[in-house]
């Protein structure tokens, strides 16, 4: 009863609590559950954007002999059950059935040499078991069933087989052409049909790209390139084909659902492909032997490192976000003590033992408080995601923190009856076990800043786990600078104190006496204020750092708002009609190409542009250009592979020297790394030749869709030979990681939600000392003071604690990207570029400072206003 009575007569104290820890428990449960649900399709989104070849499971055996040949599609379906009978658990949920996705049988030779081609040409053979839904035959017919034929005066196998129009152009390999394939036991293939992919662009093909493209390198120390391609044969050719003389692998891959997988524990997953391979190896039959084929693991390990850095950001910003949140509700738990103190006083001096004090306390703030955290615990389950540990952990903490500081507070000052006290004259000091606690925090922070910028923050944490010690760190930070600035600020009051004692006016000297002997209870706003502060600026910063780092790896990827590049060569016309597109600017030429070194095997990539018309196209971007070398010859910058070598001979369109005249660590758009050289424009016509521009960088509002159509029409060919890319295209790939765009969208929302805190405590704070400072300053009035001068008093009052506290708090936020930026890779959301510094961004810091500051003099006035309307007589006797 007594508790129903206390919440009737003060609701508003209890409805602002509810309301806090309503919001408090939304955001605390719900963001884990966002982030986490961000972490599963940022993963799917990895796996997927990796060749399937490298995210599905593949059994791989070899045969060595006829005892090991597998001759019919049979046995291979034989295998294909058996082996997915040992998939463990843990997998067979996310392993697609047979045929489905991109699961499939394959038997394939590899590095089967074309007879008297001197190593340089390869034609291998492949069944793959859904070719006929995979391939179109565009000329001849499917493969049929091998025969024999003559050949050194032996029989040899004549295998009919079928190729992509790619191989007939470049290896001559058109319908009717037979070729002689392998070393010691040859065998003959005859050419019956060309085919094309039905969809080339199908995750099929990765297991498959040998047999849809022609393979070219250039071996060490040759000039011409060894060509390779895979030639489909039927079924019925798996009778005849045989591991004795060649390299004949058979494959069962076992397509991965990756949007199920990102459901799963990435731990769990990677333990689970290691027995699958261990599964494997001890299913042999005989010599017969099947091993795991996959990246899986490694492309999990790989994200996990990505992840870790975006759970330690995370992890950093909601532990600030859940300490600000726990002092805010314990603040509004001293609001409902301070309105129900004079109650729980009367009840303790009419006999009323401690523990009936403790449950009136405890079973008021519950009342308010477990409504709100259930309610707002249901809320977050809207929020799409799964729910981790925090989700739960967290608003059961917000509950027992406030249950446990109401009781605690109650037994604390009603331990003796009619307990009274006088904060606001003498302060008590602090006892050394309070004095060495917080020492410890402090020397924990400042070691652990350290070790953050020695060892990093998420040093080896793909294997080992987060580091909770140093997680603790940024937390202890700003703990530790709450109690520093909590301990340091009574001392310059007091000094100013005394200057204001000398003077006339009796305003100053009150107001700031009175801030310089707050009651015990003001340590709360400065450990709310101070974390929220630092946190929402800390917060701000990084978000802000990792958007200008994205603009630039943006730019550094695209190096023109539109890059186009043909196979061919613009002519003058062309040029001139792509610069006529609306929307289009300015269009740069360039010309693009390999480039022979010496009379060597070495080869370099070379771009000849105008880099000061160039640098004209991109003046408006974050990145810049070196200027245009002079001198006499031809001028090259080089990449730092090719320091040093002074005058190069090259061989491009003619032989040409070119002069080395700096070097330059990166091209935008073009080149990163290796052996590359930049020259002028006009290169190859000052080596006698003309220049033969295939790449133009292109400025304006058009847009590439735009671009491409105006250049197929101008070159009057084949789209597949113009590619077009641009800033638009990098900016899409950069930021649209599901990933890169929770931690942005999660930094902005604990930015707000601290700031919006840190001025609730500012208002919380001067709620609670409403009551005592409406009774001094109503006698203060009866002395006559001023409707002016009390606002004034009000304002002093208030002020030392918010500035200086705020001021902590920005310098603190201000200096934690400096101090653990060098701990924490952000690179994974700034296209691998390092988040170089956090340049100072004075927009939040302003606005917090602002807000506070708006918020702490307007309710100064506002409780001056408010304490004019109330007659002095019924202010005193309420206070005696």
């Amino acid at each position: 009863m007594k508790t129903l009575r206390l919440a009737r007569v003060h609701p508003g104290a209890l409805a602002m609590l509810a309301v806090l820890t309503l919001s408090a428990c939304l955001l605390i449960a719900g963001m884990p559950r966002m982030m986490q649900g961000a972490f599963n399709r940022a993963m799917a989104q990895d796996l997927d954007a990796a060749p399937a070849q490298q995210a599905d499971l593949t059994a791989l055996a070899s045969s060595n002999g006829i005892r090991q040949d597998i001759g019919s599609v049979e046995q291979f379906e034989r295998w294909d059950v058996e082996l997915r009978k040992l998939v463990p658990a843990g997998l067979r949920t996310v392993v697609r059935p047979p045929g489905a996705g991109t699961s499939h049988m394959s038997a394939k030779t590899s590095r089967t040499p074309v007879h008297n081609t001197g190593g340089m040409r390869y034609i291998n053979l492949a069944w793959l078991s859904d070719a006929d839904r995979r391939v179109r035959w565009t000329e001849g017919r499917a493969p049929g069933k091998p025969s024999t034929t003559r050949f050194e005066n032996n029989d040899i196998p004549l295998f009919e087989v079928g190729v992509v129009a790619d191989a007939a152009k470049k290896m001559g390999l058109t319908i009717g052409a037979r070729q002689i394939i392998g070393e010691s036991d040859y065998a003959a293939i005859k050419v019956v049909g060309i085919f094309k992919a039905v969809d080339p662009g199908d995750r099929w093909w990765s297991h498959n790209g040998d047999a849809l493209n022609v393979n070219e390198v250039q071996p060490p120390g040759k000039l011409d390139l060894e060509k390779s391609v895979t030639a489909l044969i039927p079924p019925a050719a798996l009778a005849v084909l045989s591991g004795q003389a060649r390299q004949l692998d058979y494959r069962w891959v076992l397509s991965v659902d990756t949007a199920a997988l990102a459901k799963l524990d990435p731990v769990a997953v990677q333990t689970a492909i290691r027995e699958y391979d261990k599964a494997l190896a001890l299913n042999a039959k005989g010599d017969f032997a099947h091993r795991l084929d996959t990246q899986l693991a490694n492309l999990i390990a790989a994200f996990l490192t990505k992840l870790a850095t975006a759970q330690t950001i995370m992890y950093l910003a909601l532990g600030g976000l859940l300490m600000v949140a726990l002092g805010v509700i314990v603040l509004g738990v001293q609001l409902v003590l301070d309105r129900i103190d004079q109650a729980l006083g009367l009840m303790r001096a009419r006999g009323g033992a401690l523990r009936q004090i403790i449950a009136t306390a405890g079973g008021l703030t519950a009342a308010a408080l477990l409504p709100a955290v259930l309610a707002g615990y249901g809320l977050a389950y809207l929020v799409p995601g799964p729910a981790v540990a925090l989700v739960h952990v967290g608003p059961a903490l917000l509950l027992l923190t406030g249950i446990g500081y109401a009781c605690a507070r109650a037994a604390l000052e009603h331990r003796a009856p009619l307990n009274e006290r006088r904060g606001d004259v003498a302060t008590a000091k602090p006892t050394a076990k309070r004095i060495t606690l917080e020492v410890l925090v402090i020397g924990l922070a400042l070691v652990g800043a350290y070790l953050i910028r020695t060892r990093g923050l998420t040093t080896d944490v793909a294997t080992q786990g987060q580091d909770p010690f140093l997680l603790f760190v940024p937390i202890a930070l700003t703990l530790a600078a709450a109690l520093i600035t909590l301990r340091c600020y009574p001392y310059p009051l007091r000094l100013i104190v005394r200057l204001a004692a000398r003077a006339r006016p009796a305003v100053p000297f009150l107001g700031l006496t009175r801030a310089a002997r707050a009651r015990s209870f003001s340590v709360l706003p400065v450990l709310i204020l101070l974390p929220a502060l630092a946190v929402s600026v800390f917060a701000s910063l990084i978000s802000s750092g990792i958007v200008r780092t994205q603009e630039v790896a943006v730019w550094q990827k695209a190096g023109a708002p539109i890059r186009v590049e043909y196979s061919g060569i613009f002519t003058d016309e062309a040029i001139a009609q792509i610069g006529r597109t609306p929307g289009v600017d300015q269009v740069v030429p360039a010309q693009l190409g390999k480039v022979q070194i010496g009379f060597t095997a070495e080869r370099a990539d070379i771009l000849a542009v105008d880099l000061a018309a160039w640098s004209k196209l991109i003046a408006d971007t974050p990145i810049t250009l070196p200027a245009q070398p002079g001198g006499d010859g031809i001028p090259a910058l080089v990449s730092p592979a090719m320091k040093g070598r002074g005058t190069i001979d090259v061989g491009w369109q003619s032989r040409m020297k070119v002069r080395e005249a700096g070097v330059i660590e990166k091209v935008p758009g073009f080149f990163s790394q290796g052996r590359f050289l930049v020259v002028p424009l006009d290169t190859n016509q000052r080596a006698g030749t003309r220049v033969n521009v295939n790449t133009l960088l292109i400025s304006g509002s058009a847009s590439p869709a735009q671009v491409r159509a105006e250049a197929v029409r101008a070159v009057g060919d084949s789209a597949k030979l113009i590619s077009v890319s641009g800033a638009a295209e990098a900016r899409a790939a950069i930021t649209g990681d599901a990933l890169t765009g929770t931690v942005l969208a999660i930094l902005r929302i604990v930015t707000v939600a601290l700031a919006a805190y840190a001025l609730v405590a500012v208002v919380v704070t001067l709620v609670i000392s409403a009551a005592e400072r409406a009774a001094a300053l109503s006698f203060l009035r009866t002395l006559g003071l001023s409707a002016r001068q009390a606002q004034g008093l009000t304002v002093l009052e208030i002020s030392p604690m918010i500035v200086l506290t705020s001021l902590a708090g920005l310098a603190l936020g201000l200096v934690l990207p400096a101090a653990l930026g060098p701990g924490v890779d952000l690179s994974a959301y700034t296209g691998d570029l390092d988040v170089q510094s956090y340049d100072l961004d004075l927009l939040t810091p302003t606005l917090l400072a602002a807000g506070l500051t708006g918020v702490a003099v307007l309710g100064a006035y506002a409780h001056t206003a408010i304490s004019r309307r109330r007659s002095l007589g019924s202010v005193l006797r309420v206070g005696e």
